[in-house]
């Protein structure tokens, strides 16, 4: 096979480190490389190869050279970016230019690096790409959480949430909705004990994160 698995792993590891290159020497040193910094890691030979293997549920790196037999690395990074995965990239490359440089670096790659390069400026980057990549995943499953919460609401809960959250007091959303303080304070109490929000402060916060209300600060 073309493709060499370095090191076992399942879901469950913490990240993985995927390494695209056509050199066989290449991807082998490589790998090598993130083993002995203690990293899971698979080699590819093409674009196509790390397509048909997919991208693991979990922080994860693709160390991409440029120049590739077939689909090119900036390619790759062209379908993953279509496809919305967003992955977090570091491009090698012993020809790389200026201009290949800043169109990797505007389509989201992490970094660039020449060939050839110290280990430790590699697994710098890699380091800082899977920091990326887990906060990038981190802040979409809290997103997806919130959304969820939020669609366990009523209607009028989500309305007075919306309201509320603009900063119209209890009187002018009930005026607003025509319906009493009373049942105003109610929903209210309903939407922070469905969005498990602490304080009001928090429900804002949740609001602002859902699109409900701008945010002052942007």
């Amino acid at each position: 096979m073309m493709r060499e698995r370095i090191e076992e792993g399942d879901e469950s590891e913490e990240s993985a480190v995927l390494v695209v290159d056509d050199d066989q020497d290449v991807r082998v040193a490589l790998s090598s490389l993130f083993r002995s910094a203690g990293l899971a890691a698979e080699s590819f030979a093409s674009a196509e190869e790390l397509l048909a293997h997919g991208i693991p549920d979990r922080p994860t790196c693709i160390v991409l050279d440029v120049h590739l037999h077939g689909a090119s690395g900036l390619d790759l990074q062209a379908t993953l970016n279509r496809a919305g995965r967003h992955a977090s990239i570091v491009f090698i490359s012993g020809r790389g230019d200026v201009p290949m440089t800043v169109a990797a670096m505007k389509a989201g790659a992490v970094n660039f690096i020449a060939k050839p390069f110290r280990d430790q400026d590699l697994l710098d980057a890699v380091d800082e790409a899977l920091q990326r990549d887990r906060a990038q995943r981190e802040a979409e499953a809290q997103s997806r959480q919130l959304r969820d919460h939020f669609d366990t609401l009523t209607r009028r809960e989500q309305e007075v949430m919306q309201l509320a959250a603009r900063g119209l007091m209890n009187k002018q959303i009930a005026d607003d909705l025509g319906i009493s303080e009373a049942t105003v304070k109610i929903y209210r109490g309903h939407a922070m004990r469905k969005m498990q929000a602490r304080t009001f402060a928090e429900l804002v916060i949740m609001a602002q994160s859902l699109g409900l209300v701008q945010d002052d600060a942007g």
